[in-house]
């Protein structure tokens, strides 16, 4: 063989095209998309939100290290954003007043269990900070529920709990109350979209996380196709069940703009190693997040259940990757 021939042809596996992006700036890109979000959580919830951040993302970073320096004994990629990103996650799906102990405990799960445990960053099949929100919520069901009222910037006010509007509007039911009784005590529209309302630290201004949202398609470090296709579905169908009876179904405003749906939608279910890679799949994907949703919300006994539709859509997401794939560039039809 002409040795000329073997300098200009070198086989080497995939990929072949190579970004300017990296791990480390799609992470930390994530991050500066979140500011938005927690600057709002700490004028609604004061030092508490600060406190429990910085302790979600501490014990992330501190667990990561720990098992990697002396479990896996692997490459360190502890300051690749990653694990500050499952830290920030986390802490903006549990209530600011949240015991630090547990905000650990949820942490080591996060990142032990949810994470390490397959391999580290890119292995993993659930999201790491979902993994610990669910373990919270199912080990500490009462402290995880009793949601802090705003205090409007007062950062040294003591915090007093309330129920979210979606607990309230599921209590509400229950008792037997109608829509027309309820949506008079909920917060308005306005109030959901920009901020002051109980809840998690990460579903406080709906505006926030649409701002990091844009800003993340800007930045190309995701694509619409999650986001709509969850918002949408829930859209349609809590607008079909609101027009079968307005006075037992909340319209669909409410569910996209109140609870987890913007925090979930734009930055939970979007995570690049738990979710499809083709552009169909994504689609496939976020219906099938927006119908589970619903279905727990409107027919389950928990008031919100979009963490636990990204983690059921977690468990498809290999099967929607090997069904659902882009046609091979040459490939006959």
């Amino acid at each position: 063989m002409n040795t000329s021939v073997k300098k200009i042809f070198t086989v080497s596996p995939s990929p072949h095209i190579h970004s300017e992006g990296s791990i480390s700036a799609i992470m930390y890109g994530v991050l500066i998309a979140l500011i938005p979000a927690f600057a709002m959580s700490l004028y609604v919830f004061g030092l508490g939100a600060l406190v429990v951040t910085a302790t979600a993302v501490v014990s992330c970073m501190l667990f990561e290290w720990l098992i990697q320096r002396f479990l896996i004994q692997g490459k360190l990629t502890v300051f690749d954003g990653s694990a500050a990103l499952t830290g920030v996650l986390l802490a903006f799906n549990v209530p600011s007043s949240l015991p630090l102990w547990m905000i650990v405990v949820g942490s080591f799960v996060a990142i032990g269990i949810g994470k390490m445990s397959f391999g580290g960053l890119g292995q993993n099949p659930f999201n790491p900070a979902l993994v610990g929100r669910v373990f919270l919520l199912m080990s500490f069901p009462v402290q995880m529920t009793q949601w802090p009222q705003p205090l409007n910037g007062d950062f040294f006010a003591d915090a007093v709990s309330g129920a979210t509007p979606l607990a309230f509007v599921k209590e509400g039911l229950s008792k037997g109350d109608s829509i027309s009784d309820i949506v008079p005590q909920l917060p308005h529209m306005f109030q959901m979209l920009t901020g002051g309302i109980g809840g998690s630290l990460g579903e406080v201004s709906a505006l926030a996380l649409i701002i990091g949202g844009l800003y993340m398609l800007y930045k190309k470090i995701i694509t619409w196709h999650i986001p709509v296709s969850i918002l949408l579905t829930m859209f349609l169908f809590t607008g079909v069940l609101n027009l079968v009876d307005s006075q037992e179904y909340m319209s669909p405003f409410f569910h996209i703009f109140a609870g987890g749906a913007m925090l979930g939608a734009i930055f939970m279910a979007t995570d690049m190693a738990t979710s499809p890679m083709s552009p169909v799949g994504m689609l496939i994907y976020g219906v099938g997040i927006g119908v589970i949703t619903i279905a727990i919300r409107v027919f389950g006994s928990y008031p919100e259940g979009i963490s636990f539709a990204i983690l059921i859509m977690n468990a498809t997401v290999p099967i929607i990757n090997k069904n659902v794939r882009p046609r091979v560039f040459g490939a006959k039809k």
